[in-house]
């Protein structure tokens, strides 16, 4: 299995409150445990410039934030988190879980904000070294179940209404309509059970002995 995984690139994404940031947890811990060598980062985050963009783009003082400022700030911190840390882990042979990716950018901003998506990748393919992942795992939960599992302040982006998160919805969906390589699994139900149906989906793309 250490060889199947090896250099590959798996994105676990969908609205806030689907259980992603959990899921790449579980997986990591999975891969791992079948004797896998990974690597989990978060998008945006996990470097220094990444990290200081994300309190930027998340932080509820900056109301007045435009959708393309959105865009080039989170194109700018999956810039500096691909050179600085998932492109040396991928030429290492680690397996890369991600917590969000091009995928994020698409729905919300692209989708839901109007950017457009074909701008997105567009903007992505002139940035990045590498756009797409060999998996990205759409986790799908509508919009009362995700809203539960919000206990906390919630951040800039989650404060927009739930119009706006619907959009996101329905951008993650439409993304998976015309990408073979994003998979959407129900993420409504338990932890346990969506991760067996992440796994589900790794194994589909990832063939394993």
């Amino acid at each position: 299995m250490t060889n199947e995984f090896s250099g590959k690139f798996i994105v676990l994404d969908g609205p806030d409150g689907c259980g992603k940031s959990t899921q790449a947890r579980l997986l990591d811990e999975w891969l791992r445990g079948q004797g896998v060598s990974t690597a989990s980062f978060r998008d945006p985050g996990t470097t220094v410039i990444g990290e200081k963009i994300r309190d930027i783009l998340l932080s509820p003082a900056h109301d007045t934030m435009t959708t393309p400022v959105e865009v080039l700030l989170y194109m700018a911190a999956r810039a500096q988190l691909w050179s600085e840390q998932i492109a040396p882990a991928l030429r290492d042979g680690k397996c890369v879980v991600l917590d969000r990716w091009l995928s994020s950018t698409c729905a919300y901003q692209g989708y839901a904000g109007g950017f457009g998506m074909d701008k997105v990748i567009a903007l992505a393919r002139d940035s990045l070294e590498r756009v797409w992942p060999d998996l990205t795992v759409v986790l799908d939960v509508d919009l009362k179940t995700a809203a539960s599992r919000l206990n906390r302040q919630l951040d800039r982006m989650e404060q927009k209404g739930d119009s706006y998160h619907s959009k996101v919805r329905e951008g993650f969906l439409a993304l998976a309509r015309v990408r073979d390589d994003v998979r959407v699994v129900d993420a409504t139900r338990s932890a346990e059970e969506v991760h067996q149906a992440v796994l589900d989906a790794v194994r589909r793309k990832i063939p394993c002995r």
